[in-house]
C-alpha cells in the first residue's frame, strides 16, 4: 500500500542528511516541498530526480485534495524548508487527512533545529516547551510568554531577525533576566550560539541577521517559592517611597522571576494594610 513519508532534511548543512532519507527521496513518486527551489538544491547535491510539486502555508488546502490523490497509487515523500515537516511547518492536515483514510505514515527521522538548540544551550534538557514562532504583535508577545511564567521547563522559541530584539526586551519584561541561550544560523556558516542573561544578549545582538532559536531558562527553585515577607516589606518601602506599582513589579519581578499576576495582587494586599 502507498505510504506519505514525513522526511527531515537538513536545517542548513547538507551533509546532515540521513542515508535512510536520501534512499526514500530517490524511492518515492514525488516529493511534496515546501519551497522546491530549496528542496531541489538539496536533490541536486544528491543527484536525486524524483518529480517534485509544492506544498506551503498558501497553498496547503489547495492542494489537499491532489496529493491524496496521489498516494492512492504511489509513495510521497513530504518535507519543508529544513527540520521535521509540521513542526512550525506545512504538513500538519495532510498527516491528518492521510491518516483519516488509512495511509501509513512513515517518519523519517533527521535534524531538528529545536533539540538542536537546546542541547547545545547548556540550559537543562529533561524537560522543555517549545512555543513555535512567537507572534508578531508585542502584546500577543507578551501574553504568551506569560503563559510560560511558572514552566519550570526550558522554553524553546523562533523568531526572525527583524524581531529579535522586540522579543528579547518582552522576554526580559515577562520573564526577568533568566539565562537564554540564543542560537543564529545552526548548522550554517556563520553559526553563533550565544550564552547569557537576557539584558546581555540584547546588547550583543545590535543588527541581528539569520535564522533564530531562543532557548530560555525555566523558572528557577527560588522563584517556585511564595511571596515572602521580605517582599512585602520592599513593595510596602516602594509605596511609601513613591515608586509606580508597575514600576515597583517590574523591578521584583525581573529580580526574583515572580509572576507580576502574583505581584500585584500582593501589591494591592499591603495597600490596603
Amino acid at each position: 500500500m502507498p505510504a506519505l513519508y514525513i522526511v527531515a532534511t537538513p536545517i542548513g548543512n547538507l551533509e546532515d542528511i540521513s542515508l535512510r532519507a536520501l534512499r526514500i527521496l530517490r524511492e518515492v513518486k514525488l516529493i511534496a516541498a515546501e519551497d522546491t527551489r530549496r528542496t531541489k538544491r538539496l536533490l541536486i547535491t544528491y543527484d536525486i530526480n524524483t518529480p517534485m510539486t509544492s506544498y506551503h502555508e498558501r497553498n496547503k488546502q489547495a492542494k489537499l485534495s491532489y496529493l491524496l490523490n496521489c498516494l492512492e497509487n504511489r509513495d510521497v515523500a513530504l518535507v519543508s524548508d529544513a527540520g521535521m515537516p509540521s513542526i512550525s511547518d506545512p504538513g500538519y492536515e495532510l498527516i491528518v487527512a492521510a491518516n483519516q483514510r488509512g495511509i501509513p505514515i512513515v517518519p523519517i527521522p533527521g535534524p531538528s533545529a529545536v533539540i538542536t538548540a537546546l542541547v547545545v544551550s547548556g540550559l537543562p534538557t529533561k524537560r522543555f516547551i517549545y512555543l513555535g514562532f512567537l507572534p508578531r504583535k508585542s502584546n500577543d508577545r507578551r501574553s504568551l510568554l506569560e503563559s510560560a511564567t511558572h514552566e519550570s521547563g526550558t522554553i524553546i522559541a523562533l523568531e526572525s531577525p527583524h524581531r529579535l530584539l522586540a522579543t528579547l526586551k518582552d522576554i526580559l519584561l515577562v520573564l526577568g533576566d533568566r539565562k537564554v541561550a540564543v542560537c543564529r544560523e545552526l548548522t550554517k556558516v556563520y553559526e553563533e550560539v550565544f550564552r547569557g542573561a537576557i539584558s546581555q544578549a540584547i546588547e550583543h545582538f545590535v543588527q541581528p541577521r539569520g535564522e533564530f532559536t531562543l532557548v530560555i531558562e525555566g523558572k528557577r527553585e527560588k522563584e517556585q517559592l511564595s511571596l515572602t515577607a521580605d517582599i512585602e516589606r520592599q513593595l510596602h518601602h516602594m509605596q511609601l517611597s513613591g515608586v509606580t506599582a508597575k514600576q515597583a513589579i517590574a523591578q521584583i519581578a525581573s529580580e526574583t522571576g515572580l509572576s507580576k499576576k502574583e505581584l500585584y495582587r500582593a501589591w494591592l494586599e499591603v495597600a490596603k494594610s
